[in-house]
């Protein structure tokens, strides 16, 4: 067989732990965690190449009922991804009951690629509860290869990436060999200062928060970076600042850390707080987030 590529879509509901896999299958930490439903809005490629194979996984956000056009907006990269997708990795927890009669599981069952179901958090549940779902989801899935799996601790990860490369097929790659994502560095920098304010803040505070980088400039020993963050309400600004700003700066140092780690170089951050009320209903807010 000549070089193999293909695309390995996640999908499952949210705190499934997506994201968690998505980071170790490629190896780098792309998509931003949080025990916070709804931590991922993009899909977010990650891309494992070798010599005769290349691996496009990914990440998608967590399957809800849409009460915004931002939700409806995530549900579409949910689609997209059952759509085009050459391998579906159906990520469920050991704790989840199977439920024939969701919507989402009858069109799984009615695709025509190879699909896993995998249990994943096994390393919290008995062996004999781990069985029992496992013939449960066997049974509702009958086309699918169900595998008992720990995200966190990397158990049968070796199973998943043998039944993955079994499966992945024929083609040239669709990305550079030394491509890591599609998604620019400023994507990553505006989903790690959202990711330090989900851990930050309660309530309604996170799902009420866009990031977006005004300004990014490249220099030889820094990069300087100017991000804005949207809230809904004056209320909420108020919030996020925090009294005397303490708040955003916590945020800040958390953020820019995280920041030079990922591009290894020091980078000063500059974050400031506008309010754009209404902008998880608003098309055009959505489209100038990146939403589609």
């Amino acid at each position: 067989m000549g070089h193999r590529a293909g695309f390995v879509n996640i999908i499952g509901k949210p705190n499934v732990g997506k994201s968690t896999l998505m980071n170790v299958l490629v190896g780098e930490r792309l998509s931003i965690i949080t025990s916070k439903a709804q931590t991922t809005r993009h899909r977010i490629l990650g891309i494992v190449n070798g010599e005769d194979f290349q691996i496009v996984y990914s990440d998608t956000p967590g399957i809800v009922k849409p009460a915004y056009k931002l939700h409806e907006s995530m549900m579409k990269f949910v689609r997209t991804s059952l759509e085009d997708a050459d391998i579906i990795l159906y990520l469920v927890e050991v704790g989840m009951d199977v439920d024939e009669d969701d919507e989402f599981l009858r069109k799984l069952s009615k695709v025509k690629v190879p699909v896993f179901v995998l249990i994943n958090k096994i390393d919290l549940e008995k062996e004999e509860d781990i069985k029992a779902k496992q013939q449960a989801w066997e049974a509702a899935l009958p086309q699918a290869m169900v595998l008992p799996i720990s995200a966190l601790k990397s158990i049968n990860l070796d199973k998943v990436m043998e039944g993955i490369m079994e499966q992945l097929p024929e083609s040239p790659p669709y990305y550079p060999k030394d491509a890591l994502t599609d998604k620019p560095e400023k994507f990553f920098v505006t989903e790690i200062i959202r990711e330090k304010i989900l851990l930050n803040y309660k309530q309604e505070i996170p799902y009420s928060v866009e990031v977006v980088v005004e300004n990014y400039q490249e220099e030889e020993s820094i990069v300087r970076i100017r991000a804005l963050i949207f809230v809904i309400r004056k209320s909420q600004k108020n919030i996020i600042i925090g009294k005397g700003g303490a708040a955003i700066k916590k945020v800040g140092i958390a953020a820019r850390k995280d920041i030079e780690q990922f591009l290894d170089k020091q980078v000063y951050l500059e974050l400031f707080v506008k309010i754009k009320e209404n902008w998880r209903d608003n098309k055009s807010n959505l489209k100038q987030f990146g939403y589609q």
